[in-house]
């Protein structure tokens, strides 16, 4: 019987899981697309930071009504709007006529990045037991960094294989494929039973907008809030989005092909950290991963310095061992982190409020980094990046709790005694 309802679980994860091959199929297919995009329509550096940032737009409302839409709707049902969302985006990408059109498909591709990143990570925790939610919401981080492999490879063979200009149209067009598995196997996938017993009791959101304003939750809403945008203020999708462009800058003769690497050994460490993430622990994961992560990026930056002469190898390497870092802590930690540190009655609401300042953070780093680039030059980005490690560590030390083996009930008690309510 037990591994009956395992592998029910494990089948009902991994299709909730889905969402996040879309998530990082969409968020870093654009970096392939960005150049000829600019030379095709002539954009200006403001306009190439548009057309990378309009998709985060889109994302910045997707999570602010995801909360609430899955409170009201369910968690399966709102993960199936955003699959639609996702399939009119990339047909609508590949056949857009003109830019105007392109960045309302993109944006409409954002709004359902928004809801997934929400709805994907809450739905698994609600149905995993506590011994291995870490490891079953870490699936969707595994998800996305298959999306982001996909989307890099996509890139690379598409523009080798093709003798067509506008080979941006197939990349985007591309993300169709893996969005109909998605929407297909929703049918086959309950609604979440946490969701379903919060339902019987209440009708309306109105208990859970209270509820945010007692003292505990309110703390746990903050932090999450915190480290969500903090944690794009230390290169992750900088990286992601320009990492062509810096591979460019930095003189490497393919840089899409470097690109691939870097999606290579993002997957790669995800399925690591999957593995050790309830045996070793959220917290611990995040010490190792982002003193790693300061080094990496001090040692980036010295490359880009105009007296030091480093070979390419050099930052080759400190590129690859920097994503292997964060791969292995934030991004592995953060989506568990969010999905379990709220009460039941409030977690579909809290998740919108942590996804927004996620997302509005990433909004920022696509908008401001080619000027950083460009004002601050690579090598003070860089430096600039390992600095904001530094606070990101001090707030998961003295108010992040540890949550791995708790169950989310549990995890509500210790807000509930921070918050001086019990």
């Amino acid at each position: 019987m037990t591994q009956k309802v395992s592998a029910k679980v494990v089948f009902i994860a991994l299709v909730a899981a889905l969402g996040g091959i879309l998530f990082g199929y969409d968020t870093a297919v654009i970096s392939g697309t960005t150049e000829v995009v600019k030379m095709q329509f002539g954009l200006t550096t403001g306009g190439e930071g548009w057309y990378v940032g309009c998709a985060l737009i889109g994302s910045i409302v997707g999570v602010l009504v995801a909360g609430m839409l899955s409170d009201f709707l369910g968690r399966k049902k709102t993960m199936l709007i955003s699959a639609v969302l996702f399939s009119i985006s990339a047909i609508g990408c590949a056949f857009s006529p003109d830019f105007t059109q392109l960045v309302i498909y993109r944006i409409v591709g954002g709004f359902g990045i928004g809801i997934v990143s929400i709805v994907s990570p809450v739905y698994i925790s609600e149905v995993a037991p506590a011994e291995v939610r870490g490891t079953m919401v870490s699936l969707y981080q595994l998800f996305i960094t298959i999306g982001f492999l996909l989307a890099y490879l996509a890139n690379y063979l598409i523009l080798k294989g093709t003798t067509i200009d506008e080979y941006w149209r197939p990349m985007l067009g591309a993300e169709a494929i893996p969005d109909l598995l998605f929407l297909v196997l929703i049918f086959f996938i309950p609604e979440s039973p946490r969701w379903l017993a919060v339902r019987g009791q209440r009708q309306d959101n109105s208990e859970a907008w209270k509820a945010l304003r007692e003292r505990g939750i309110l703390k746990a809403v903050l932090i999450g809030s915190a480290i969500a945008i903090l944690g794009q203020f230390m290169g992750v999708n900088a990286v992601l989005y320009y990492g062509p462009k810096i591979f460019a800058d930095a003189g490497f003769p393919d840089p899409l092909f470097s690109t691939v690497l870097v999606g290579v050994v993002n997957m790669l460490t995800t399925v690591i950290a999957l593995l050790i993430i309830d045996k070793v622990g959220r917290k611990q994961l995040v010490w190792w991963g982002v003193g790693g992560m300061i080094v990496c990026l001090v040692c980036i930056g010295l490359y880009f310095l105009p007296f030091t002469n480093l070979p390419n190898w050099f930052m080759l390497t400190f590129f690859l061992l920097y994503v292997f870092c964060t791969a292995i802590s934030i991004s592995a930690v953060v989506f568990v982190l969010l999905s379990e540190m709220y009460p039941n009655r409030v977690r579909g609401l809290a998740m919108s409020i942590a996804g927004f300042a996620l997302w509005i953070g990433t909004y920022l780093i696509g908008q401001l980094t080619p000027w950083m680039l460009e004002n601050l030059t690579p090598a003070g980005t860089f430096f600039l990046f390992a600095f904001m490690c530094l606070p990101y560590l001090w707030i998961m030390y003295k108010h992040v709790p540890n949550t791995t083996g708790k169950t989310l009930e549990e995890i509500e008690d210790h807000w509930r005694t921070v918050g001086g309510t019990k």
